[in-house]
């Protein structure tokens, strides 16, 4: 793997990083989640500036895939990028009708984006399928996760087109992938704002940034998130194989509930209310720790790639 970014990576990134200064932050993901909704405006800026189709359109498609889910999710956007731009393109090749939501066949509880779904994405054993939404198939939730939720009809979960024999495992490990580089973006996020409170923040005559205990506790979680993000990207540019993509989830959520008692600690009660933007991506981690089994999951998926190889 080059740990430098291609030119064509860099123009990528400057682009989508313009595009988001516009149409999402903080103020935005505030506005969004107060409503309950989905940003349909963000997600059509994505989609008609060709964002969408980076996994299909370029010769490292999975890792342009994941930088851009990272940069969404560290600019707070509230779009089902991951399931969008890098899974259903790297499942199916074409493009579905978005925006996608991702469940396994077995699931009861609510779902990110659901709620506003048109394609749903069904992860069911060894099998993937590709279910088109109508009107009444998932029932809006709220949650405090900063992202709309919703929750599936159970024949719906049942429907679809299968995409084939093993199209499971794929699915699996694209939605790993995707799952990983949100948790990124979000990771990387929180400590940003937490860094920025604890230089702000002063006790007994200082900003309490500048007593060792607190600088130890964030490097570490900086380490932790900087490791999420290499081995997620290394999984993407290798082409989410499965022991790379669960290798990736794993060690992503594994971090994430790091991150999240570490930053919500440091900034005191303040980070949990809705004036401090902390809550913005800190809120999103729990969520991204259940997905795909949780984290307990991750770690089965690592050991049976690993071992069970023929």
């Amino acid at each position: 793997m080059n740990f430098e970014l291609s030119d064509e990576q860099v123009a990528i990134a400057l682009a989508v990083d313009a595009l988001l200064a516009q149409h999402a932050g903080a103020a935005r993901a505030i506005e969004i989640a107060g409503k309950g909704e989905y940003d349909f405006a963000l997600d059509a800026a994505l989609a008609e500036a060709g964002f969408f189709d980076v996994a299909t359109s370029t010769e490292t498609g999975l890792l342009d895939a994941a930088l851009l889910v990272e940069a969404v999710a560290r600019a707070g956007g509230v779009v089902a990028i991951g399931a969008g731009a890098l899974v259903a393109k790297g499942l199916t090749g074409r493009a579905l009708a978005g925006p996608v939501a991702l469940a396994t066949a077995s699931a009861t509880g609510a779902v990110r984006f659901a709620a506003h779904a048109r394609t749903l994405l069904v992860l069911d054993g060894a099998v993937a399928r590709v279910v088109e939404l109508r009107p009444g198939d998932a029932t809006p939730v709220r949650s405090n996760f900063g992202v709309p939720m919703g929750r599936i009809a159970a024949d719906a979960l049942q429907r679809g087109d299968s995409l084939g024999a093993a199209s499971g495992e794929r699915l699996a490990s694209l939605w790993r992938v995707a799952l990983a580089a949100e948790a990124v973006g979000a990771m990387r996020a929180s400590l940003a704002v937490t860094l920025d409170y604890v230089k702000r923040r002063r006790q007994f005559g200082r900003a309490i940034g500048s007593f060792q205990a607190v600088q130890h506790r964030l490097a570490e979680c900086f380490v932790w998130a900087e490791g999420a993000r290499w081995l997620t990207l290394e999984a993407a540019w290798s082409g989410a194989p499965a022991e790379a993509a669960a290798t990736a989830a794993a060690h992503a959520l594994s971090a994430a509930g790091r991150v999240f008692n570490e930053t919500h600690q440091l900034s005191g009660a303040m980070g949990y209310t809705r004036e401090h933007d902390l809550h913005v991506w800190s809120m999103r981690l729990p969520a991204l720790r259940l997905e795909v089994g949780g984290l307990a999951a991750q770690r089965r998926a690592v050991a049976a790639a690993r071992w069970t190889k023929p």
